[in-house]
């Protein structure tokens, strides 16, 4: 991971998470980079293939916040999100239902990382277990196309 975030750095950009699925074996590269042939030439440059690269935005938490504890999430949720949907109806749906997370108080909802075409989004947990995340997702209403418990790798 060292090697990325040098690359990274060299380019402008900064490798924000690295996060391992456990489950399926899948690295999570979260990078901040000016472009999508820079983040490109990061990945070519640290001897990297992909399988996707999207361009996200981060939701729930800010910047400097995900950098000091990135640590505390361990599980990851994937939901690809309905066709049509807009990023403010997303935004007023997340606003409207975020509080319900209180009703399922041994989960701790993290972050989330949507893509900028709203196709996908990425949502991370401090969770106990698996059945805990998915009694949080039954409670706010979301869907959970993938889940897997994660471990960061770039502390």
């Amino acid at each position: 991971m060292e090697r990325i975030a040098t690359v990274a750095s060299k380019s402008q950009g900064e490798l924000i998470e690295a996060l391992i699925g456990e489950t399926e074996g899948r690295l999570f590269l979260i990078i901040k980079a000016i472009d999508r042939a820079s983040l490109e030439q990061v990945l070519e440059n640290a001897g990297l293939s992909w399988q996707l690269i999207k361009e996200m935005r981060l939701i729930g938490q800010d910047l400097a916040t995900v950098r000091e504890h990135k640590d505390k999430a361990n599980y990851l949720v994937q939901w690809n999100l309905p066709p049509g949907l807009t990023m403010e109806t997303y935004l007023q749906r997340k606003a409207e239902k975020t509080p319900l997370y209180a009703q399922v108080p041994e989960v701790s909802f993290e972050r989330t990382y949507i893509c900028e075409d709203l196709s996908k989004c990425l949502c991370f947990y401090d969770s106990p277990d698996e059945a805990a995340v998915k009694r949080a997702r039954e409670v706010v209403g979301a869907p959970i196309d993938s889940l897997t418990s994660i471990e960061n790798i770039h502390p």
